[in-house]
């Protein structure tokens, strides 16, 4: 038999959706996978079942419906504070996964090199290894999970041809601030690189904090390539639906991987998804709201345990240092946590380029039910686990 690609071989399943599998597996109240626990928006529930009788049904135009794309630049014109054309500027993309893959391969060529900074979601170094790209990761620094500039410049000086950044970030919630952000993006301008953004938590940034789109930095719109989705936002992370605003010469590539890798995203889901855009500053400053109270119960649940962690500044997780116990490999300290505690967590390792078992992270987009469930769970976890040494 033939051999498989190389590329792939390396490849493991995802250590996220793993930990899913085993807090199912030992029915324990799955604090790893990052999806709400409750309905979107009545309207959009509302719209998706109209859309059910009244259709689309079939194909949209591959980039995205029209009235979505127009409905998607109107929402976004708002929030990043320049006009976007709904035409040349917008791929509509199955989920932010795929505005992902799709903005890696239209800008790297097999060889180039990607700068990743690592704590990192775990797809973006799949995303370079399916490009054919090289990844260099630059440490954020715990417990604030700040970067070294020196550092970073290093990465720079290897001539990379994109970075990517992840901002409000996950896993760690780090929200980059201005200053941070003109770094990445004076570096990005000297030594010519693309910036790709994954935006998703954009809406979830906890005061004082507030968030800054990348392209909004001099000289950044003509280098930034910015995906997000809908899926955090309005509570569908199953509707799939993604995309990416950047320049006109930048989407068009984009129009055509987007093309040969999914054709198109959900036709009925978009028609669905427009009530959702539509809706009012409002919504958003309600959802900060709801995601406020829900850190605040889960953080001082921690407090109140003794559990050390980074406070989140931005998304739904939490970044909990377990080195108190002593194992040197924290997935098996998730398995015990879900098996013997009834918790479902996520190894920090799988997010680290170096060999760092330290960490674990929660995600507390949950009712405030479940949370208080989980935490009761949490402060049987030092009789339940026994400490090691290393």
């Amino acid at each position: 038999m033939p051999s498989l690609s190389k590329r792939t071989q390396n490849f493991t399943d995802s250590v996220i959706r793993r930990m899913t599998r085993i807090s199912l597996k030992y029915d324990a109240i799955n604090l790893s996978q990052g999806f709400p626990d409750f309905d979107p928006p009545h309207k959009l529930m509302d719209s998706l079942a109209d859309t059910a009788h009244k259709g689309p049904h079939q194909y949209a135009v591959t980039w995205g419906a029209q009235n979505f794309r127009e409905a998607l630049a109107k929402k976004q014109e708002h929030f990043m504070g320049r006009k976007i054309d709904a035409n040349k500027e917008i791929v509509v993309t199955c989920g932010s996964t795929e505005a992902m893959m799709a903005a890696m391969i239209s800008v790297a060529d097999p060889g180039d090199k990607v700068v990743v900074f690592s704590p990192f979601y775990e797809n973006y170094a799949a995303d370079a290894i399916l490009s054919s790209a090289e990844p260099i990761y630059v440490s954020l620094h715990a417990p604030d999970f700040h970067f070294s500039i020196g550092e970073l410049e290093a990465a720079f000086q290897q001539r990379p041809k994109a970075l990517i950044l992840c901002n409000p970030s996950n896993p760690t919630g780090k929200v980059f601030g201005y200053d941070e952000l003109k770094i990445i993006a004076d570096m990005a301008v000297k030594y010519d690189v693309f910036v790709i953004t994954d935006e998703v938590y954009e809406h979830i940034v906890y005061k004082p904090y507030k968030h800054i789109y990348m392209s909004s930095l001099p000289g950044m719109y003509e280098r930034t390539i910015s995906c997000s989705s809908l899926s955090k936002t309005y509570s569908i992370t199953g509707w799939r639906l993604g995309y990416i605003i950047a320049p006109p010469e930048i989407i068009e590539r984009a129009k055509k991987v987007h093309d040969f890798l999914t054709v198109g995203a959900a036709a009925p889901l978009q028609q669905a998804a427009v009530a959702g855009l539509e809706m009012d500053d409002v919504y958003y400053a309600d959802l900060l709201a709801l995601y406020s109270r829900k850190r605040d119960i889960f953080l001082n649940g921690l407090e109140a345990l003794n559990i050390r962690y980074t406070k989140p500044q931005g998304a739904y997780y939490v970044m909990v240092d377990i080195s108190e116990f002593g194992y040197a490999d924290d997935l098996e300290f998730c398995e015990v946590l879900a098996r013997d505690v009834g918790v479902g967590a996520v190894p920090g390792s799988s997010f680290f380029h170096d060999d760092i078992n330290d960490f674990i992270r929660f995600h507390f987009a949950k009712s405030e039910k479940v949370l208080t469930g989980a935490l009761e769970r949490l402060g049987t976890m030092r009789k339940k686990i026994k400490k090691r040494s290393r």
